[in-house]
């Protein structure tokens, strides 16, 4: 082919997108008009804030069942991972050495009452007998002495008798809490030692249970400044919610217990403790759970809804608001925190602004749009259809 018949076809080709372009641009210009868009009005109102805090559950009550004697395990008395009560038998030792041990101890109890007995008679007759100076004052001295001397060893074998039958008891552990007992670390037949470092068994109170979480020491001191400013009103005493690890909502609210005084300097964090209902427990020890927990009402609060607002690559937040003449304007704002699917505005935006929420795709700044509020039936195909009439 001739270079001028490719000059001729490329000249065609020219030609018809020329026409072309301008065809779409006649068409395009027969379809202009205000941009279509769906607004949200903002209102002020009344916001409760919160802050959803990590944490670990603890029992409420912990306690390590250990030995208090040495000896054999003669009996296990309890069901692994069941429910025991306080006072509750757990362990049974070989207690035949400290039985004897009581038994001896009460029969010295006896002796020194026989003993005591004897000598407070015989210093009741030798007073009758001092009486008509029938004995010497020495022999009366040392009788009145005698008997309390024997008195005083009836107390020291009642005391003695008394530790027999504390180490005899010692034999037979008991659980000292009501709860869910663990699993034992000890069979029949084991020898256990008393003060040994293994504990045989744990016993944990679930019902009501703990709920350890951390927060940052930066959002408390914002809370304090925000709090002693005015801006926000306290609402700690709210009840809080638990959220388990599947996302999904506990049935029973918990209160806060305490703040820790101190933060910890290895994470800037300090401490709080919430309370928890468990009737059923179902949340058991160590468990990850997360805790929606009351930090402040915020009066005369400005929500706007998150597709709303644009963030640049700075970091910077936008809105495009219905402005005068029902043209687009660009506000810089500025959101501090997530409450559903809602920002808190912090600055930029004031009551009854127009916030341009869907259709930001086909509009410009200082583009004329037809605004629609959210949630409302347009009224854009009722006009047409009326036309067509």
């Amino acid at each position: 082919m001739s270079s001028t018949r490719y000059r001729y076809v490329a000249l065609s080709l020219a030609v018809a997108l020329s026409l072309s372009a301008c065809g779409g641009g006649e068409q395009e210009g027969q379809q202009g008009g205000p941009g279509q868009v769906t607004v949200a009005t903002l209102k002020s109102e009344q916001v409760g804030l919160t802050r959803e805090l990590p944490g670990r559950t603890n029992a409420f009550l912990v306690a390590e069942v250990r030995p208090q004697v040495s000896g054999i395990v003669a009996k296990r008395l309890f069901t692994e991972g069941g429910l025991v009560t306080a006072g509750q038998p757990l362990y049974q030792i070989d207690d035949a050495s400290y039985r004897a041990q009581a038994n001896s101890a009460r029969a010295q109890l006896v002796r020194a009452e026989a003993t005591a007995n004897a000598a407070r008679l015989s210093a009741k007759r030798i007073t009758e007998l001092a009486k008509v100076d029938a004995v010497s004052q020495q022999d009366l001295e040392n009788a009145v002495a005698a008997q309390k001397q024997a008195d005083a060893d009836v107390g020291a074998a009642k005391a003695s008798l008394d530790a027999a039958n504390v180490t005899l008891g010692y034999a037979r552990i008991t659980a000292p809490i009501a709860g869910r007992i663990g699993k034992s670390s000890v069979t029949q037949g084991a020898l256990v030692s008393a003060g040994q470092a293994d504990a045989l068994a744990t016993v944990q109170q679930l019902d009501p249970i703990y709920v350890d979480l951390t927060q940052s020491a930066a959002e408390l001191l914002e809370l304090r400044r925000e709090l002693a400013a005015g801006r926000l009103k306290d609402n700690q005493t709210l009840p809080v919610t638990i959220l388990l690890e599947d996302g999904s909502e506990f049935s029973h609210k918990g209160t806060l217990e305490f703040s820790e005084v101190s933060v910890d300097p290895s994470t800037g964090s300090y401490a709080l403790r919430v309370k928890v209902d468990n009737p059923d427990q179902v949340l058991m020890p160590g468990m990850y759970v997360r805790a929606v927990v009351g930090s402040g009402v915020r009066e005369n609060a400005l929500l706007v809804p998150m597709q709303g607002i644009a963030r640049d690559a700075k970091g910077d937040t936008t809105a495009m608001v219905v402005g005068k003449d029902n043209k687009v304007e660009v506000r810089p704002v500025k959101v501090s925190r997530a409450l559903a699917d809602k920002w808190l505005v912090e600055d930029g935006l004031q009551p009854g602004d127009k916030v341009i929420v869907e259709g930001l795709q086909k509009i410009q700044p200082g583009m004329p749009v037809q605004a629609t509020e959210k949630g409302a039936a347009p009224a854009a195909p009722a006009a047409a259809a009326a036309g067509k009439q």
